[in-house]
């Protein structure tokens, strides 16, 4: 019994997140910075896919977040269908300093609804906040983007570490949140429905649902 306890602290959930948004936008640093703590101001775009596992604690609860990156160039769009398979959370990123990122998004989050759960946990992230001489995409615009499509909202800076934690922690917790709701729903309506959860580690894909996965946009816009 022990050791069975010991396992279920190791990993209780394995939740798929993706990074999402034009080349060059800091999707990579954006990752290196939460998994490792590192930055790479030379860093040379993503070829193809790579992924970085990451664990926090909810609720007593042992969380590994499996954050796959891509390359936003389209050559490289072959990769979409796998990439987006099974994924429950999403960063949507573009560069604050360059609109045409911010004009690309539109056309991502309709890849990423074609190609993954509707559902997917998704929050808009404006990086590069540090570049506030070349800013060129203002955070209400980034708001009222985000208000609109019903997504969080949260502006980073990789390079100085601003908000990267908040900005993954904000999409974990909402699709923890999801389940709980989900797990309590099912243990009402029947108990035995939910036993698969009481054994072992539990890999999670939250299929349709019409759940309100954002924060609404009349609460005051952004989650941080």
């Amino acid at each position: 019994m022990e050791e069975k306890t010991e396992e279920e602290k190791t990993e209780d959930y394995l939740f798929k997140i993706v990074l999402v948004g034009d080349s060059a936008v800091g999707k990579s640093n954006l990752l290196a910075r939460f998994a490792r703590d590192e930055f790479y101001p030379n860093s040379k775009s993503t070829i193809g896919v790579e992924f970085q596992t990451q664990k926090m604690e909810i609720n007593g609860k042992e969380i590994k977040a499996q954050i796959w990156d891509t390359a936003g160039q389209e050559r490289f769009r072959a990769v979409t269908s796998a990439y987006y398979r099974g994924a429950v959370g999403a960063l949507l990123v573009y560069d604050i300093s360059r609109r045409q990122t911010f004009d690309s998004i539109g056309r991502w989050l309709n890849e990423l609804h074609t190609h993954s759960d509707m559902n997917v946990v998704t929050i808009l992230v404006g990086n590069k906040s540090d570049l506030k001489d070349a800013r060129d995409v203002s955070t209400s615009e980034g708001k009222s983007l985000a208000e609109a499509q019903g997504l969080f909202f949260i502006e980073t800076s990789a390079l100085d570490s601003s908000n990267v934690t908040n900005a993954f922690q904000t999409v974990v917790k909402e699709i923890y949140n999801i389940l709980s709701r989900k797990v309590m729903i099912s243990q009402e309506l029947n108990k035995q429905d939910v036993s698969w959860m009481e054994d072992g580690k539990t890999t999670v894909v939250i299929q349709g649902e019409e759940e309100q996965v954002v924060e609404e946009p009349k609460q005051g816009g952004g989650c941080c």
